[in-house]
């Protein structure tokens, strides 16, 4: 499956900040996730970005005076982060691989205080475990892991039940995945809750923060709604910071932000 999701995201490097330029709905919800990731960051931290797509987020963190590797499995997606580099003037903040997060042996010898996967990433592969194995070999003591993944339940898409679009609905509680489609290219994608997040990583991780993105807001498809309904848009959006952080709406939305803290033992 990796060589079609390497397809689908070289042909989405193209146009991906495109859609972000675009949609103020995936713009909310990237500022909601960078200003999370700045309260636990630490001045100058050297962050470890998996599936770091054009370098959106890498370049915001290298301009904020922190230090990031990159690493994707899309050549398409890192020559737009180069590029980023070169007219950023970032070359001393930011270095690249072509990598998948599978693979984070490969990394052997470095070190990182703080690992960040954003938007679903992580939602590529089956079991996390072939990702989250990796970790305890790159993070100092009491480095930080932030983790933002699509769980199986949103209530939002669950919603669609009273529109009758039951498929679209429960799409996400399908134990074998789902099927994707990016750029015309089909892939599975699979839903992983925080309790299988948590699980994963094991008992060296302490969960710190947990947060609910879109739980009642409409995610990024429903990219007319801002403009078709912004009174309904700005009310839902204050539904949703206010209780963003209660369980179970920290875990139920179209994305959570998991942030852990490495306690080796």
């Amino acid at each position: 499956m990796i060589d079609q999701v390497k397809e689908a995201f070289n042909k989405q490097s193209e146009v991906f900040d495109s859609y972000e330029e675009h949609s103020e709905i995936l713009k909310r919800m990237r500022a909601t996730i960078r200003s999370h990731l700045i309260r636990h960051l630490k001045t100058g931290s050297n962050i470890l970005e998996l599936n770091a797509g054009t370098g959106l987020d890498a370049v915001f963190l290298a301009e904020k005076g922190f230090y990031v590797h990159a690493i994707d499995i899309s050549d398409g997606m890192l020559r737009k982060l180069d590029s980023k580099i070169n007219s950023s003037n970032l070359r001393g903040q930011i270095t690249y691989e072509l990598l998948s997060y599978t693979e984070l042996d490969k990394l052997k010898g470095k070190t990182f205080d703080y690992i960040f996967s954003n938007f679903g990433g992580l939602n590529c592969v089956k079991d996390l475990k072939e990702v989250t194995i990796h970790f305890k070999n790159l993070l100092k003591p009491d480095g930080m892991i932030t983790l933002v993944i699509m769980p199986p339940v949103c209530p939002c898409e669950l919603s669609l039940i009273f529109k009758g679009q039951f498929k679209q609905a429960f799409r996400r509680l399908h134990k074998n995945g789902t099927e994707a489609n990016i750029e015309g290219i089909r892939f599975s994608t699979y839903y992983h809750s925080l309790g299988k997040l948590i699980n994963a990583l094991g008992k060296e991780y302490k969960l710190i923060e947990a947060k609910g993105i879109a739980i009642f807001s409409p995610p990024p498809y429903a990219e007319k709604f801002p403009n078709r309904h912004p009174l309904l848009y700005k009310n839902l959006n204050y539904i949703d910071d206010l209780i963003s952080h209660t369980f179970p709406f920290n875990r139920w939305a179209d994305h959570y932000i998991a942030t852990f803290r490495f306690k080796p033992q």
